[in-house]
């Protein structure tokens, strides 16, 4: 699934390249609204203890123009939710939700077509809930504040529609604790894939 979700992305930017027809360029106080699916890719040994597995979740984002090339960018998802495994053995021990909101400042650069590349940059926020564990122990994974970065393209199928396929990476590290006390610092810091369809207002 994994490696599915990032060759139809990879697809979708590469049929952009090779587009050329002409389309309406971004203006300041323009909107865009995209809606989709997306999947968090944990990097692999994300902790010495547990590891945490991708997860695949609805995405959507919506960005405001400052500038024609400038665009604040929010984004948000319903909850992704992970398995949690032992790295001794690999075997799932747990599972967790997590809500990953996201501000980023992308630039758009100026093209002729329909392809319309940018790259940003911005803070993260990812809320941990719903931690589950084998037995009679708890759970907790704590907050975590980062950065994120990302490259993305805006495909144009109309003046006013579009698909969108981006690549984050985002900085996620959190301290998992058992019936309160400290595990380890899990350092997820995910590769983050999404492809969407958006709309221009």
């Amino acid at each position: 699934m994994k490696m599915l979700f990032k060759i139809v992305v990879g697809a979708v930017i590469a049929t952009g390249l090779l587009l050329g027809s002409t389309a309406s360029a971004y203006e300041e106080g323009d909107w865009l609204v995209r809606v989709g699916v997306g999947n968090v890719d944990p990097k692999s040994s994300n902790g010495d203890v547990v590891s945490v597995d991708s997860g695949t979740a609805l995405v959507f984002n919506g960005t405001y123009f400052f500038s024609p090339n400038v665009g604040l960018e929010i984004l948000a998802a319903t909850p992704f939710s992970h398995d949690i495994k032992a790295v001794d053995g690999g075997s799932k021990i747990g599972e967790t939700k997590h809500l990953p909101p996201t501000f980023s400042l992308n630039y758009h650069f100026d093209t002729a077509g329909a392809f319309k590349p940018y790259v940003g940059g911005g803070l993260n926020y990812t809320l941990f809930f719903d931690e589950e564990i084998a037995g009679d122990s708890s759970l907790s994974l704590d907050g975590s504040f980062g950065l994120a970065a990302q490259l993305g393209a805006d495909i144009d199928i109309s003046d006013t529609m579009f698909v969108n396929a981006a690549v984050r990476w985002i900085d996620i590290n959190t301290d998992a604790k058992v019936d309160g006390s400290l595990v380890e610092e899990v350092e997820i810091d995910p590769i983050v894939f999404s492809l969407t369809l958006g709309w221009k207002f």
